[in-house]
């Protein structure tokens, strides 16, 4: 990264908070599902089947919650989100039944997706000039707090105990906790004056929701590194199963070696848009080089498999600088929260149906597959400038829902 610490004390606060955040994550993504399946032993269809109850209950909490941080003020509710979100994952160590862990898990869900809505405000405020380039920094110290994260996961896994799954579960919920209590430092942000709109402005901006489905469709390109290529390179292709860190490793150094360079070009809704567009041939020319990485030898397939994740990489970073600068370019700034939750619906539904699809897709199907999945990218990129116009038409027009503050005489 360019600059390895922030230039401003607010800054240096929120990517402190996100740091330690993201190391919990990085210890439950890693060893959360083997939690439940290896120590507390609940059968693999019901834990798939509560996560994916979870992740359609948390879709519409992030909108509610994000206006709340925007009339509220962002940090009080922020900092809340975190707190629920500890005490749910300590309530994990109870939860050795169905419906207890569909409880615990829907309410941590909830709360993540609600704390994404309300940082929003906070990161437009203490973003300086480009809060979407801040927003590029603080995915680059995502990834490096999941890698250690899922650094210290590994000593779970490779004990395997109940206890080792138990102090995994608890430093969790401490990271979570920690992550709210940073917060204390943060200047607390007043919420905006009150205006003439529409209650639920978000949902009256066709354009944005139109942006927001296009978002969520892209997304599905998340999963196919941790999904898709995984299951073809042990299904579909002679290439050594360890390829598949290889090509996690190689994904998260270049995410964070280069996200903030790639969001600092990306600085205006048209840019955005370009980056979708880009983002989309990237991910249909990386598609269709793992499509060929089947049935040829086995040094062949790793050439094709690493090439082809260092082009998606590329289109990845494309993709989040275009959701960074577009999400928060085409938000009225009094409802930022809203807005930003509203977009984060597109993420959350790629979340849901991703995995589902790409399997059924690339994995069911084969190579015709992959090609189906590209061409979706393709288009999805290509249709996104559109939208952007379209936006970016209703503003200067006056006819969208951006309200203004009343005047008084």
């Amino acid at each position: 990264m360019p600059h390895l610490l922030p230039d401003t004390a607010p800054q240096r606060t929120l990517a402190a908070s996100n740091f330690t955040y993201t190391v919990g994550s990085g210890l439950f993504l890693t060893a959360g599902v083997l939690y439940f399946t290896q120590a507390v032993h609940l059968p693999a269809g019901q834990v798939g089947l509560g996560l994916g109850i979870a992740g359609f209950f948390s879709l519409a909490v992030g909108i509610a919650v994000g206006r709340l941080a925007d009339t509220r003020g962002a940090r009080g509710v922020y900092a809340v989100t975190l707190v629920i979100q500890a005490l749910a994952t300590a309530c994990f160590i109870g939860a050795d039944s169905f419906w207890p862990f569909v409880l615990a898990v829907c309410t941590a869900t909830a709360a993540k997706a609600a704390g994404l809505a309300a940082r929003s405000p906070l990161i437009r405020h203490y973003g300086g000039d480009r809060p979407q380039e801040f927003r590029g920094y603080l995915r680059a110290v995502t990834n490096v707090g999941i890698s250690l994260g899922a650094l210290l996961a590994g000593w779970t896994v490779q004990v395997g105990t109940l206890t080792a799954y138990q102090l995994l579960i608890i430093g969790n919920a401490v990271a979570f906790a920690a992550s709210a209590a940073i917060l204390v430092l943060l200047p607390p942000v007043k919420p905006e004056p009150a205006v003439d709109s529409p209650r639920w402005i978000a949902l009256r901006d066709r354009p944005y929701l139109v942006l927001t489905v296009l978002d969520g469709i892209m997304a599905i390109q998340f999963k196919v590194l941790t999904v898709a290529i995984p299951l073809w390179i042990v299904e579909a292709t002679t290439a050594p199963p360890w390829l598949i860190s290889g090509t996690m490793l190689l994904n998260t150094v270049l995410v964070i070696t280069l996200q903030v360079r790639a969001s600092r070009n990306v600085d205006s809704p048209v840019a955005g848009a370009g980056a979708y567009r880009r983002s989309g041939m990237a991910f249909l020319l990386s598609c269709t080089l793992v499509s060929l990485s089947a049935g040829i030898p086995a040094w062949a397939a790793s050439t094709l498999l690493l090439t082809a994740v260092l082009i998606h990489t590329i289109g990845e970073l494309w993709h989040s600088a275009a959701g960074f600068e577009v999400s928060f370019g085409l938000a009225p700034k009094h409802a930022t929260g809203q807005y930003l939750g509203t977009f984060g619906l597109g993420a959350g539904l790629a979340e849901a149906v991703g995995p589902a699809l790409l399997i059924s897709a690339c994995i069911t199907w084969g190579r015709p597959g992959w090609y189906v999945v590209g061409a979706l990218f393709a288009v999805t990129g290509l249709a996104a400038p559109l939208a952007v116009r379209w936006a970016q038409r209703r503003q200067q027009a006056g006819t969208g829902p951006v309200a203004t503050v009343p005047q008084h005489s």
